[in-house]
């Protein structure tokens, strides 16, 4: 009886991985071609695809995901002004340097957090901190989340709108490129026409 609920507790976990981590997605059937082939097609022009990897390739080994990621790339090229103290891909966060502005004593350090691969609102959090200084020294400042500043909702606004670029011109280069590739082949719709 151990051993069953054992098992069973494992299953449970296994399956609520599986659900929160955004495998298992419900979809409109309506939308969905019936036949395979057709599914196929629609993906690839749609731009989604699933890539194990570069079997075979001797490069297989190299970690490429982060360039291939459309908000962390518009997140770098948006701070690209201020220095980083951190950038961490696999934890999902920019953490930038503190970064004073004007000849006054306070400066702010933005943190980006990736909550979503997607590119949405709620995939992507921008705090924004401010440091306060009574004087040049550093040692009796305050620091604080700063939510009255504009700054963190202008930044992920402009993060969002460039993301959705970059993946724009992705998704147009990817088509492009199977069309480019598979020019001439009879589509999975033309398959069996002229064959009665």
């Amino acid at each position: 009886m151990h051993s069953f609920l054992k098992k069973f507790s494992y299953l449970i976990l296994i399956l609520l991985f599986l659900t929160q981590c955004g495998l298992y997605k419900k979809t409109d059937a309506r939308k969905v071609p019936v036949n395979a082939k057709d599914r196929v097609q629609k993906n690839l022009e749609e731009g989604r695809r699933i890539k194990f990897g570069n079997l075979g390739n001797p490069r297989s080994g190299e970690f490429e995901f982060a360039t291939s990621n459309e908000m962390w790339r518009a997140t770098i090229d948006i701070l690209d002004f201020m220095p980083f103290d951190n950038a961490d891909y696999g934890g999902g966060v920019i953490i930038t340097d503190w970064y004073k502005a004007d000849a006054s004593n306070d400066s702010i350090k933005i943190m980006v957090q990736f909550l979503s691969n997607e590119i949405r609102a709620d995939g992507l959090k921008v705090s924004v901190y401010k440091k306060v200084c009574p004087n040049e020294n550093t040692i009796n400042c305050k620091t604080q989340i700063d939510n009255t500043n504009k700054i963190g909702p202008e930044l992920k606004l402009a993060i969002l709108k460039k993301a959705a670029e970059l993946k724009l011109i992705t998704t147009e280069k990817e088509v492009e490129e199977y069309r480019k590739a598979n020019k001439g082949k009879p589509r999975a719709m033309d398959v069996g026409k002229g064959e009665r």
